[in-house]
């Protein structure tokens, strides 16, 4: 049935470089084409057909490489619109990493109408519980929250074809590789398998070895990494004199937007303070912190809403914000690879950035560590001098009387042509999507194809209208029945 649904569409004449070139549906391109995906990254080059042809992968690649939408376009083909159960498992080894990607995935099968949860701990488990009872295509979760449903029977992974691992390393490091196993005991024999890892440690060849069948290697390094995109800078200072370093290298640097990172939650609670107390308009992300709060800061800083953001390493993987002109690591992180993630923040997506270091006496040790890992010269820079600080403190005073410049969102351009609305009634009333969608189909104008997402919840269902026909149908279903009954319909 679903290859049939993929048949019908007409298809663009290929070009070279472009997504055009995989057979992609023209819903795919239509939502790539919005997401402004201006053409494949080497590594999509490599993932998309070898995916596209059912083949398991072992994927290394820079981060901001485009590694997500390696697999989530694929996937977003392969998957079968008609099927209820989850048809994609998606492993993420941290919270926010699993918000990201459910996101990309989201935007991406947007016009494919469908249905994406992410699931992971430190969240209420039984909203999450109803929504699996609910159609859903692709689930990405975090190992240990992904049991708990596998366990309890709130997730049913009978119809899993394809599974992906991300920053398997990681997951390794943080103690899942266990938890990792145990999913994929349970998960149905004979699908296919994508593990993207940074390293391969002798647990990851294990699984791999194990679980995956005659997989295909991509390694991509590109000619222009964001390595070399990235001007990287450090400055020796004592510990007491951070503070003061940081106002006057904000000052003289006076980025649009910024994120400086720590290694702890209380030194993050502490620089937050001060920049509040020196009227920096900062925000501030840590584990500490409940994850509702978390993704409504992040969503800010996504936003512009303000300009610099004090974090934990927390937030070093997989935030995908653009134009991040400027991270500083207040203090040296603890490993080479972390460095690599903080400042992978910036010059995303071929743009430039700037990384700069404040390294106590005692931490010069970690710069060399670092500088030997990554193969780059982290060059010692002279704190600026009190004439240019004076000199910068005009144009920073004139930028701080304005609001940030606001960003324009990953999924912006996607969501002008749609409207969610919200109808008075749901399954305890004995709404079905099928409902839904016969009354708005009997609007003269609106076909199938203008009908998104359909949620079905208890006491409310919601349904997205597509193509810009949304003010369209919400006047009409003023004054029309919905299952044989006047029901209130608002905008979502």
């Amino acid at each position: 049935m679903e290859a049939v649904r993929h048949k019908k569409r007409k298809r663009s004449k290929p070009m070279k470089d472009t997504f055009k070139t995989f057979g992609l549906s023209d819903d795919l391109l239509r939502a790539i084409e919005l997401l402004n995906f201006k053409a494949p990254t080497e590594v999509q080059k490599q993932v998309i057909p070898a995916l596209l042809q059912n083949k398991d992968l072992i994927v290394n690649s820079q981060t901001g490489s485009g590694k997500t939408a390696a697999f989530a376009i694929p996937l977003c083909q392969l998957v079968k619109w008609e099927e209820n159960k989850p048809q994609v498992l998606v492993m993420a080894p941290t919270r926010e990493l699993a918000i990201q990607v459910r996101e990309d995935f989201f935007h991406i099968g947007r016009y494919e109408k469908l249905k994406v949860l992410a699931v992971y701990g430190k969240s209420p488990f039984r909203p999450q519980a109803k929504e699996l009872k609910q159609k859903t295509h692709v689930v990405v979760g975090t190992p240990g929250r992904l049991m708990d449903h596998m366990e309890k029977g709130t997730l049913d992974v009978s119809q899993i074809k394809y599974l992906v691992i991300d920053e398997a390393d990681e997951m390794l490091k943080m103690g899942f590789i266990d938890q990792v196993s145990w999913i994929m005991e349970r998960l149905p024999k004979g699908l296919v398998t994508v593990v993207l890892s940074a390293t391969m440690p002798e647990d990851i060849k294990a699984i791999c070895s194990q679980y995956l069948r005659s997989p295909l290697l991509v390694t991509v390094e590109e000619e222009n990494t964001a390595m070399d995109r990235i001007v990287q800078g450090s400055y020796l200072v004592e510990p007491k004199e951070k503070l003061s370093l940081l106002k006057d290298v904000l000052i003289v640097e006076n980025p649009d937007s910024c994120m400086i990172f720590c290694n702890t939650q209380l030194q993050v609670d502490a620089v937050c303070k001060a920049l509040d107390h020196l009227h920096f308009a900062c925000e501030k992300i840590h584990g500490g912190m409940e994850q509702e709060d978390r993704l409504k800061v992040m969503n800010r800083f996504k936003g512009g809403q303000f300009r610099y953001l004090v974090a934990t390493d927390v937030a070093a993987r997989g935030i995908d914000i653009e134009n991040i002109s400027l991270v500083i690591n207040f203090d040296v992180p603890f490993k080479s690879e972390n460095y690599v993630h903080r400042i992978g923040r910036t010059g995303r997506k071929g743009g430039d950035g700037k990384a700069l270091t404040f390294a106590t006496p005692s931490e010069r040790k970690l710069i060399n560590e670092i500088q030997l890992a990554t193969s780059r010269d982290i060059p010692h820079l002279d704190r600026p001098e009190k004439a240019q600080v004076v000199q910068g403190t005009l144009a920073y005073t004139e930028k701080i009387k304005t609001a940030p410049e606001a960003k324009v969102a990953k999924g912006d351009a996607i969501n002008q042509d749609i409207l969610k609305l919200h109808i008075n009634a749901g399954k305890k009333t004995k709404m079905r999507p099928v409902d839904i969608v016969g009354t708005l189909c009997a609007i003269e104008g609106i076909s199938s194809q203008d009908i998104g997402i359909i949620s079905v919840q208890e006491i409310s269902t919601y349904v997205e209208i597509l193509n810009g026909k949304g003010e369209m149908v919400y006047n009409a279903l003023q004054t029309m029945t919905i299952k044989g009954r006047e029901r209130k319909v608002s905008r979502a």
